[in-house]
């Protein structure tokens, strides 16, 4: 007697290899059969009909921020409804544990996570609790409470704050310093911490315009702080070196951090075009470099392409435009104080159009009007702002900040969205098929009104394999689920087989893709985000139970903690 039973789909495990026509017993949280169960007997508590459909593993996502959303969104949406049943937060070096005994500590890692990952400050205020000091009280505080399966790494700008304070940003540590990092660092892990996250990103800054603390730290910090993961099992490394072309440093720091760590690491994050694919291949050499070394070293690729939502309220991407940084950084009030003044206004178009790398962004007659809320807005959404301004007869620059004020400068505006050309695709199919490298990199979480990327999964298959059949549907599952499980040594996940946990999607293949990006209010303090449902994602299991049916969430919440040492083994550095 099974307490779930899948009957009758075709069985893609995950390994790469040809579907076979099967079906699926679950006893608790486990596969315990695959075979010709319904013709043999078999009795369920309960039976999925997949005829016509496919059966696949749950998704996984190793690149999330999701650390803050399980607390007001335990189903972590909408990424299981495009069929993840397990993610990875803690990445990137911006953890909200462990928090020390200072609450100042707490509220500036709030700020700095507002700053750099753009969730609205609001709901981070009232959306989490923030009744933690370690990073085992914050993983007690989730335990049991989450759809999906979720491990998280232990971040060095928050370790850096602890330890140090305000210091952290103004300085190198001392070696003092650094072992309190480095018993910090070793207490997350004996909680089951799944490794350690940094970031050395130029664009990673915190509110009051300094870096990050992470940035602050010198290579030794870095590599020290690795070594602390060689004695636990089942831990890797996440790390943003730098962006562009990667100079011999970024190489050779990565690889000596991998062989500290004794486990890989992952560098984020790939973007594939057909006109990038000479600088990826260089920055895929890393991952030889590491090897020849005894270490692991490869690349977060993510398989779609970025279409930004601009907002003058979080001021991301605006706030590299040069002169920008500075009114971008300012409170919303003070903000809107600036774009209602003709003189400051007129100063910023023309810092804005002037000559520099990122003139094109400030073409704002080309921009397409996302979302613009006010009633005074009304029919704007859709159309560009060049359009509007005719209409009203306006400067297109005079008409987007009159849009932005009335809308409390939650005007969503960018590029308008266009057919992606073939080669690109095929591009990052040769990447997706390159052992450096990963799919992943969603950013799940964060960004919350810049891009989305949550989808990437239901993306990748519509784009890649339906419309396109550039890749086999049994090959992209299997880059979805069993490399992603193996990269972070997942125990009896990744895969569909006898004695596997039963982390299950039942899709249909023809249909299967994302929904339409809209936005939705639905943050604590009424803050909006992006959000996507998905088509052709009939149920999605987690641990044996039903999370999501004919998409919509059950309201289940059977998803596991994930805690190295205990759910994790290796992995692998081959």
């Amino acid at each position: 007697m099974f307490d779930l039973l899948i009957a009758g789909g075709d069985v893609i495990d995950g390994r790469g290899g040809p579907r076979r026509r099967a079906d699926i017993g679950i006893a608790g949280d486990r596969i315990s059969a695959i075979g010709s169960l319904v013709d043999g007997g078999a009795e369920a508590a309960a039976t999925i009909d997949a005829a016509g459909l496919v059966v696949t593993p749950g998704f996984i996502d190793v690149h999330t921020h999701l650390d803050a959303q399980v607390f007001w969104d335990p189903n972590l949406s909408p990424s299981p409804l495009h069929g993840v049943t397990t993610v990875i937060g803690g990445n990137c070096g911006f953890t909200i544990a462990p928090l020390g005994d200072d609450p100042a500590h707490g509220d500036y890692l709030m700020r700095m996570l507002a700053r750099v990952e753009g969730i609205p400050l609001e709901a981070l205020q009232q959306g989490v609790p923030w009744s933690w000091k370690t990073t085992a009280e914050y993983f007690d505080a989730i335990d049991g409470n989450v759809a999906v399966n979720a491990g998280f790494k232990v971040g060095h700008s928050a370790l850096r704050r602890v330890v140090m304070g305000d210091d952290s940003v103004r300085r190198t540590s001392t070696g003092n310093e650094l072992e309190a990092m480095k018993a910090l660092l070793r207490d997350g892990l004996e909680a089951g911490a799944l490794g350690f996250s940094s970031s050395w990103s130029r664009t990673h800054n915190d509110p009051m315009g300094n870096m990050v603390p992470s940035r602050c730290a010198e290579r030794d910090e870095l590599v020290a702080l690795c070594s602390v993961l060689a004695d636990f099992d089942g831990t890797s490394v996440e790390f943003i070196p730098a962006l562009g072309p990667f100079e011999d440093w970024a190489v050779e720091l990565m690889t000596d951090m991998s062989t500290a760590a004794r486990s890989p690491l992952n560098w984020n994050v790939m973007t594939v075009t057909a006109r990038s694919m000479e600088m990826n291949r260089a920055k895929l050499t890393a991952g030889d470099f590491a090897a020849a070394r005894g270490g692991k070293v490869v690349a977060l690729t993510v398989p779609l392409m970025l279409s930004l939502h601009l907002n003058f309220n979080s001021g991301f991407v605006l706030d590299a435009l040069p002169g920008w940084e500075e009114v971008m950084l300012l409170p919303k009030e003070d903000k809107r104080r600036v774009l209602a003044d003709p003189a400051e206004r007129r100063r910023l178009n023309e810092l804005a159009q002037g000559d520099h790398p990122l003139r094109g962004l400030a073409h704002w007659a080309r921009k397409v009007v996302f979302h613009s809320p006010a009633p005074e807005n009304k029919g704007c959404a859709g159309r560009t702002v060049g359009e509007i301004a005719e209409e009203r007869g306006q400067d297109p620059w005079d008409a987007l900040c009159d849009m932005a004020l009335a809308d409390d400068l939650e005007t969503s505006f960018g590029n308008p969205a266009l057919p992606e050309p073939t080669a690109d695709w095929e591009a990052r199919v040769e990447i997706w098929r390159d052992p450096r490298a990963v799919i992943g990199a969603s950013d799940a979480g964060a960004h919350l009104d810049l891009f989305l990327t949550a989808n990437y999964a239901t993306t990748m298959l519509n784009e890649a394999v339906v419309k396109r059949g550039l890749i086999s549907l049994e090959e992209a599952v299997h880059l979805l689920t069993e490399v992603q499980a193996d990269l972070y040594g997942l125990v009896d996940r990744g895969v569909l087989a006898e004695g596997a946990y039963a982390d299950v999607v039942v899709l249909d293949e023809v249909t299967i893709g994302s929904g339409p990006t809209t936005f939705r209010s639905d943050l604590p303090a009424g803050a909006s985000r992006l959000y996507a449902e998905a088509t052709g994602i009939e149920h999605v299991i987690c641990n044996g139970a039903e999370i999501v049916r004919s998409g919509r969430f059950t309201g289940a919440r059977p998803g596991t903690l994930l805690r190295s040492g205990t759910h994790t083994a290796g992995p692998s550095l081959d």
